[in-house]
């Protein structure tokens, strides 16, 4: 649990550097912010995903196929 909070801290926070900088640097605008994008994306997919959390569903919640 606190090995997968530091994994979605290190990617959150490295994918907000990495958009926070795009526009400091003379070539790569783009392709670091677009990395900072996917950075937090990725980020924010792997909380969402890990097992026990509030997104996850199965048929005994009531969701999904019976």
């Amino acid at each position: 649990m606190i090995g997968s909070f530091i994994l979605f801290m290190v990617l959150f926070l490295g994918g907000f550097w990495c958009m926070g900088i795009a526009h400091e640097l003379p070539q790569g605008q783009a392709l670091v912010f677009c990395a900072g994008l996917a950075l937090v994306s990725i980020a924010l997919a792997w909380v969402m995903r890990t097992a026990g959390g509030a997104t996850r569903r199965n048929a005994k919640d009531g969701y999904g196929a019976s």
